[in-house]
Order: C-alpha cells, then sequence, then structure tokens
C-alpha cells in the first residue's frame, strides 16, 4: 500500500465535515464511554488494531448521570477519546457499535479542524 499523501491545512481533500464557523475538518475526535477499565482497553485496542482510529486515550473513571428508561441513573464509566480520519468514522462507529456491550452506546464525533501537521500526517498514515 503505498503511503498516503501528507495532510495540508491549504489544500482540501478527502470526506470533510463542516463546523458552524464555516471550517472543514479531515479529521474527528471520537468519544464514546464504558463502564470499566478493561473494556475501555479492549475497544481502544480493537480501534487501533484495526487501523479505524490512529491512537485512543482512555480517561479516568467520569460520574455519569443520565435518564434512561424513565429513572435518572448515575453510573461510574470510563471515557474513550479516539483520534481518526473522517474518511475513516464509519468503519470507527460500525465498530464500536458491534463490539460495545451497551445497548445504546455514547458516540461523539467533534471535527478538528486545526492541529499540528505532523500529527494530522500521522493520524492518515495510521489509519490507511
Amino acid at each position: 500500500m503505498a503511503d498516503p499523501e501528507p495532510y495540508r491545512p491549504d489544500r482540501p481533500g478527502g470526506p470533510e465535515l463542516s463546523d458552524p464557523g464555516g471550517q472543514s475538518a479531515r479529521f474527528l475526535a471520537v468519544m464514546t464511554t464504558t463502564d470499566s477499565e478493561q473494556k475501555a482497553e479492549r475497544l481502544a485496542r480493537g480501534a487501533i488494531e484495526g487501523r479505524f482510529a490512529a491512537c485512543a486515550q482512555i480517561g479516568a473513571p467520569v460520574t455519569s448521570v443520565y435518564r434512561w428508561e424513565n429513572a435518572v441513573e448515575t453510573a461510574r464509566e470510563w471515557q474513550v477519546l479516539f483520534k481518526t480520519s473522517t474518511a475513516r468514522y464509519e468503519a470507527l462507529e460500525g465498530y464500536l457499535l458491534g463490539a460495545h456491550d451497551y445497548e445504546t452506546p455514547e458516540i461523539i464525533a467533534t471535527p478538528i479542524v486545526r492541529g499540528g501537521a505532523g500529527y494530522l500526517d500521522w493520524i492518515t498514515k495510521e489509519t490507511s
């Protein structure tokens, strides 16, 4: 497989998302949560092994408060933040939906509209 073309902030290419400010993004930060550190590590490792994301960071336990089935719930969860290309979002989402044990997992994607060129090049390479 040929090396991917390096990211160039001045030259659009590949799938893009627009943010409310009119910027476009070729990269995403995608977050999910799960109820144990081991499950978070399994989700992170699987995404990296599958090249759905270049990096996954697991955050310390957080307390989530939410409404589920007409009741207010409180749970301890671990956040997993994935860095990926917009082109790989669908594959990452599909992986998370299949690998996650929550009935309705949190999957939120935030556009990365700017970043270090070297880091963004690395995301492109690792998700190709």
